[in-house]
């Protein structure tokens, strides 16, 4: 009886820490969830750099001052303590020097608006090393902050000059399987909170999930 229970237990424990991971590599057309600061965003192919298939994201940093960030991924449906990792490819070929680009995070207090800022969630340190593709990636415990917070939204700063460039590709993020991810593929071309809406209304349907 007592190894049945901890049978059990172990299948248990197994099925409630299970993990989903989508990916995005930008083959569709799109570019981001949205961006704050003075940054403009391409979804660029033939004679661009690109990790792998045929399209990626182009930044290009028009900020003269800040540090402007492209939204490249958004998690929702999380509890406290949830683990989130993500990653993606970046290229720059200048070492030691802008332009270059991290990977980082904040939250929203509002699932239906991407702009509904809630604190910086932090991130990695890592420029790269300047020497064309390297992967960036961090990981994330969520705090919802007592309920203020509602979902994680994954970003690219850019540290640069003015029509400096980046170029950024397969996205990868792993959540528990009760989260929602969603990338730029589930985007329409409306505002943020319109999009959020009604993606939520059909299910988030646009939104790949793999195992």
């Amino acid at each position: 009886m007592i190894r049945s229970a901890l049978i059990i237990g172990v299948l248990f424990f197994s099925a409630s820490v299970s993990a989903q991971t989508v990916t995005y590599g930008w083959e569709d057309g799109f570019t981001t969830l949205g961006n704050y600061g003075d940054i403009e965003a391409y979804n660029v192919g033939e004679g661009s750099p690109v990790h792998s298939g045929d399209h990626s994201l182009k930044l290009v940093d028009q900020a003269e001052k800040g540090t402007p960030q492209a939204f490249v991924a958004l998690i929702t449906d999380l509890n406290d303590g949830d683990t989130i990792d993500a990653s993606f490819w970046r290229y720059d070929d200048t070492p030691g020097s802008a332009p270059s680009a991290r990977i980082w995070a904040h939250y929203i207090s509002d699932v239906t608006d991407i702009d509904s800022y809630s604190g910086s969630a932090g991130g990695s340190y890592d420029y790269g090393d300047g020497l064309g593709w390297d992967e960036a990636s961090h990981t994330w415990i969520f705090d919802s902050d007592g309920g203020s917070r509602a979902g994680l939204v994954i970003e690219v700063r850019t540290y640069s000059n003015p029509g400096d460039t980046v170029w950024i590709d397969d996205l990868s993020v792993t959540a528990g399987d009760h989260a929602t991810i969603i990338t730029p593929a589930a985007a329409v071309p409306v505002p943020a909170a319109v999009w959020l809406f009604a993606s939520s209304l059909l299910g988030l349907v646009g939104f790949s999930r793999r195992r």
